[in-house]
């Protein structure tokens, strides 16, 4: 049974306690004039340039990190639509990589009743098809090999960038000595529209979003070292569709090799989008873009508009990876771990009350009574019995409150069910160790009524509590959660194990035991948390 312990901390959490910043300075003089100076230290360039395998690139100091932002890894996929992406040409001057580059073109997405607020760049990354662009920052562009961390968004499959405030990898790379890379790719029916039935040109759409993502890697591989990270040990995460998307590669041939550790947050992905499904998905497109099988090249040539207007109501147009047979192959954990990866050490795991950040903050899901909860209850779980779940989860936490049930529940039954699944089935294989988290720190915003949001793990990974007010506050308490994070995911990226300093002993998870680290004010390892209430709420 989970330690689910809140206690006084109810009432602290009616408020966010701000983060003081304490700096210190001042120095000693040496008492004897007679010895020579040191000698000066190098002066550091504030635009360092960086060869790659492409061209130069000029980028910037931010805080001691030299940072390169919108690079470019392949060329415009106007040129490629619906085709396997291809390299850019090469150029001869120095680019500036002093900004983010375009995003993917995507629907506007909803700012979690203001919860995303203060990771969104303001005015926003425009966004068009030549959006094969990615980040870098490192502490140096040396010939040091250090670890790479390399970031996929979320945003499902259909919206984000590389480029929110969340991801700022200033803080990570500093902290850590590692390199940090956060990438663009395209999304929804630019990256994932089923046409293959339309001709040979068209073999690769359902996956082309991965493929750009694989290139990314090559361009990791080809040119990190130029930036002072090390190619042989690279370090794939991301949250929730960011984990999709690590899932995702872990299961592709032509991802192997391309990274050696990866790093699943929320995000578990067990099936693909099959073949059939949305191939009529497609046919439905195109349809309503008025063309045939014999007019399909049109489709090349339509504005990025008219294609977005045809995909709206389209279920499963562009919906994610499709299971082709040729780029993607197989499911990703279906029916278990993925040979290609097998030699992969994977960290995974979820938050406690995922659904909080994924629900508008004027829902009555936000503010139910012991009253209203029972038909919540059997509207989320049909067929189940409502007061059975509820009975459960009011007798194994005494102190849960009517809407963090629902949230509790609706979260183990989706995100935290399907980490287990991809855990027990990575451990199964017999190969590299597998590791798991559950985050169980409450937020203060919103009074405390989000609890432990989706996403909410995002700005302690980082390290960026201060660039998170609006999710996580910025008191004492979300730095100390952020320490344990980004301190856990360091020494992954270095070592392939968690462990560290602060938190402790971290065991390796097995089918069979299933221990997880929980992070919360004082961390600690569970085993198999919640499976009763898992079981309970399971279809």
């Amino acid at each position: 049974m989970t330690n689910h312990m809140h206690g006084s901390r109810r009432a602290i959490l009616k408020a966010s306690v701000a983060l003081i910043a304490i700096g210190a300075g001042g120095g000693m003089v040496a008492a004897c004039s007679n010895e020579s100076p040191p000698p000066a230290a190098a002066a550091v360039d504030p635009n360092p340039v960086v060869a790659t395998t492409y061209g130069k690139v000029k980028g910037v100091i931010e805080d001691g990190v030299a940072t390169f932002k919108g690079v470019r890894y392949g060329a415009d996929t106007a040129t490629t639509r619906f085709q396997a992406p291809r390299a850019p040409e090469p150029w001869t001057d120095v680019k500036d990589a002093l900004g983010f580059a375009n995003s993917a073109p995507q629907p506007v997405s909803g700012d979690g009743g203001g919860l995303f607020k203060s990771w969104r760049p303001d005015p926003p990354i425009a966004a068009s098809e030549d959006c094969l662009f990615l980040n870098v920052w490192t502490p140096a562009a040396d010939t040091k090999k250090r670890p790479v961390l390399v970031w996929f968004h979320g945003g499902g499959f259909a919206t984000g960038s590389g480029s929110s405030y969340a991801y700022d990898g200033v803080r990570l790379a500093k902290r850590g000595d590692v390199v940090v890379v956060t990438t663009n790719h395209r999304l929804n029916q630019f990256g994932y529209l089923n046409l293959a039935a339309y001709g040979e040109q068209f073999a690769d759409s359902g996956a082309v979003g991965a493929l750009d993502m694989i290139q990314s890697l090559e361009w990791v591989r080809d040119n990190i070292a130029a930036f002072g990270g090390d190619p042989a040990n690279v370090l794939i995460f991301g949250e929730s569709g960011g984990g999709s998307k690590v899932c995702t590669l872990m299961a592709m041939d032509k991802a192997q090799g391309l990274f050696h550790r990866a790093v699943v947050q929320s995000g578990p992905r067990i099936n693909h989008a099959p073949k059939d499904t949305t191939a009529k998905a497609a046919d439905e497109l195109v349809k309503k873009l008025g063309l045939t099988k014999d007019t399909i090249a049109q489709i090349l040539t339509k504005s990025v508009a008219d294609l977005q207007a045809a995909a709206e109501g389209v279920q499963g147009a562009g919906s994610g990876p499709v299971l082709d047979g040729r780029s993607i192959t197989r499911d990703p954990f279906n029916p278990d771990g993925p040979p290609q990866s097998a030699n992969v050490p994977l960290l995974i795991g979820s938050n406690r009350t995922e659904g909080t950040s994924l629900t508008p903050a004027d829902s009555p899901n936000h503010s139910l009574t012991w009253d209203t909860l029972p038909a919540a209850i059997k509207q989320a779980f049909p067929g189940k019995n409502e007061k059975t779940i509820i009975d459960l989860y009011k007798k194994n936490h005494p102190d849960i409150e009517a809407p963090e049930l629902f949230f509790m529940a609706t979260a183990d039954n989706t995100f935290f069910r399907g980490s287990v699944t991809v855990a027990d089935r990575k451990a199964q294989q017999g190969g590299a160790p597998v590791f798991f988290y559950m985050l169980d720190w409450e937020t203060p915003v919103m009074e405390g009524k989000r609890y432990v949001p989706h996403a909410l793990d995002i700005g302690m990974v980082f390290d960026n509590v201060a660039k998170s007010e609006s999710m996580s506050g910025t008191g004492p308490e979300a730095q100390a959660i952020a320490d344990q994070m980004s301190e856990s995911w360091l020494a992954f990226a270095k070592t392939g194990n968690p462990s560290n300093p602060k938190v402790p002993e971290w065991p390796a998870y097995t089918a069979d035991k299933r221990s997880m680290m929980v992070f919360r004010t004082t961390p600690g390892v569970e085993v198999d948390i919640r499976a009763a209430e898992r079981a309970a709420t399971a279809a």
